[in-house]
């Protein structure tokens, strides 16, 4: 098992470099930034963090095929493996419609796209010339003319053809989940996707990019975590939903609420308790120590804390390294 942190670079990036020295020192493996439009740029969050850490490793979590062209991810994440000292991860997934849309920017094939620009980016991290005819991604002989480092490539994926591609060709897979249910199928569909490449399962390091809150106040915790988890809620698919026993309907409801900015009517009785329970790791160190080796149990090998990590993010990044890692 191996532990992972997120920030969101809408956070100044030194102090994000703050936070990710911190978890450093706490013993986490590796930090992901999340890379939206709207926030911070993703590489110059990582090359900042890369020159201020040592031994983390520093991911994309995730970057998307749409927003960057294969060749332009290549040359900044290879600089980021350069500047850490071989350090790099790149997160890559489809991104969602609703993102796009607001950039003006067309979602065609997202399964397509996204299998297509890995074989690229593989390409150019073994600094070979690439040429490419595919249905989404067509590249004329191109070349880094610097030498990036084999860089792992982590997916983003969630439904069950995204979960299989990444058993096929990535290094490991970032799956927006908490819960055991969600992962016993995900874990499946991996192993069905590795064994269609040749490849052993246990290659992939499957990481549960959880909605994580810990607190030795479990109520101070549930709290901080309750507007991350109507989100998912509000995005889940509702095979999700009904698979944690979740009425559908409610999705509607908390969605609508989201759109006005009510959130006082979210934490107002919204979220409910099986919510929290289905898209959280949240509580106090036991709680999460609890849920944590559950997910063990089912195949995951890295967790990795997202926002909002707790309601203080310091003391929460010192409580998991303390009692969480470092109880391991």
């Amino acid at each position: 098992m191996t532990f992972g942190i997120e920030f969101v670079p809408s956070d100044p990036v030194l102090k994000i470099s703050h936070y990710a020295k911190l978890a450093e020192q706490q013993g986490f493996d590796n930090v992901w930034i999340t890379d939206h439009y709207n926030n911070r740029d993703v590489y110059t969050t990582l090359a900042v963090l890369a020159m201020n850490t040592n031994t983390i490793k520093l991911g994309t979590g995730v970057t998307n095929p749409y927003t960057r062209n294969a060749a332009i991810a290549a040359s900044s994440i290879g600089a980021v493996n350069e500047i850490s000292g071989g350090r790099a991860i790149l997160g890559l997934g489809p991104g969602d419609k609703a993102t796009f849309d607001a950039m003006g920017i067309a979602w065609e094939k997202p399964l397509t796209m996204t299998k297509e620009t890995i074989a690229v980016l593989r390409g150019y991290f073994s600094g070979k010339k690439v040429s490419q005819d595919g249905e989404m991604v067509k590249v004329g002989g191109a070349k880094m003319a610097f030498n990036t480092g084999n860089v792992p490539i982590y997916m983003g994926a969630q439904g069950p053809k995204m979960l299989e591609l990444a058993g096929e060709v990535a290094d490991g897979v970032l799956i927006n989940a908490s819960h055991p249910k969600d992962f016993k199928v995900a874990v499946t569909q991996i192993a069905a996707g590795a064994k269609k490449a040749g490849r052993d399962p246990k290659e992939v390091d499957v990481a549960a990019y959880a909605c994580f809150s810990i607190d030795k106040d479990a109520k101070k915790a549930a709290n901080a975590a309750q507007v991350v988890v109507a989100f998912i809620v509000a995005g889940s698919p509702d095979m999700v939903l009904e698979r944690h026993g979740i009425d559908v309907a409610a999705k509607g409801a908390i969605g609508g609420a989201i759109a006005k900015g009510d959130f006082g009517a979210l934490m107002g009785g919204m979220i409910t308790d099986d919510m929290m329970d289905a898209f959280s790791i949240c509580g106090t160190p036991d709680d999460c120590k609890a849920r944590i080796n559950d997910l063990l149990d089912i195949g995951v090998t890295q967790i990795v804390a997202g926002s909002p990590i707790g309601p203080n993010k310091e003391k929460a990044i010192k409580l998991i390294g303390k009692e969480i890692i470092g109880g391991n």
